[in-house]
């Protein structure tokens, strides 16, 4: 079988959100470069793979899928269920509610702050210091609800590695590349978490992707 094709840029946590799923899965897959300075991204021929002209984008033979998270979840469902735990209602509910905090609290307070702290200056521009303080509250408090939930078990969704935990690698791992690297030191249960998560090789994948951008990720 051919290896899927995974059309985007390394830089973004988006598509990396992606490896991270593809590599723990075992799947054999192909980064294809979107080069998004030039605006390929919205070529025709990109456009037919995603008629919102975004990345990343999986194509698996003739089917495509867009939206990372999307492709995180068709990526297990269809190679490693068991790091959704559909088999189990309770299990996969849990899996759902903490995919949904990741995106909307967790890495929605995190990424403005690898946007100021990483891109901006990447691309000649200032850091909108106001920006990352407000956002650095609003993760910090993100961090308490974290840290005491994970006294109760080791992953997010229980004691079972799930995407869940998964798809929050790829934006932390920008995180250690900032002023904030030591963020977690002050909630010893994330990190501990974190350091887990670290010794997996689909992190490790991970940061080995975002050094030559990043060179202090993970």
């Amino acid at each position: 079988m051919a290896p899927v094709k995974l059309y985007g840029m390394t830089l973004s946590w988006n598509v990396t959100r992606c490896v991270a799923a593809l590599e723990e899965a075992g799947v054999e897959y192909d980064v294809v470069p979107i080069d998004f300075g030039a605006g390929e991204h919205k070529t025709p021929e990109h456009l037919t793979r995603n008629p919102f002209g975004q990345m990343p984008v999986l194509q698996d033979g003739d089917f495509y899928v867009w939206e990372s998270r999307a492709i995180c979840k068709y990526t297990c469902r269809k190679n490693k269920p068991e790091l959704l735990k559909e088999g189990d209602l309770n299990e996969s509910a849990m899996v759902d509610v903490w995919l949904e905090v990741e995106a909307h609290q967790y890495t929605a307070a995190l990424e403005p702050i690898i946007l100021e702290c990483l891109v901006r200056p990447m691309f000649g521009r200032a850091t909108d210091q106001k920006t990352v303080e407000e956002n650095l509250v609003k993760f910090k408090k993100v961090l308490e609800v974290y840290e005491a939930h994970l006294t109760r078990c080791k992953y997010l969704a229980g004691d079972f590695l799930s995407l869940a935990d998964l798809n929050h690698v790829s934006a932390t791992a920008c995180l250690a590349a900032t002023p904030y690297a030591s963020l977690f030191d002050a909630y010893p249960h994330v990190k501990a978490w974190w350091s887990g998560l670290m010794a997996r090789p689909s992190v490790q994948k991970i940061a080995a992707l975002k050094k030559p951008y990043f060179h202090n990720s993970v």
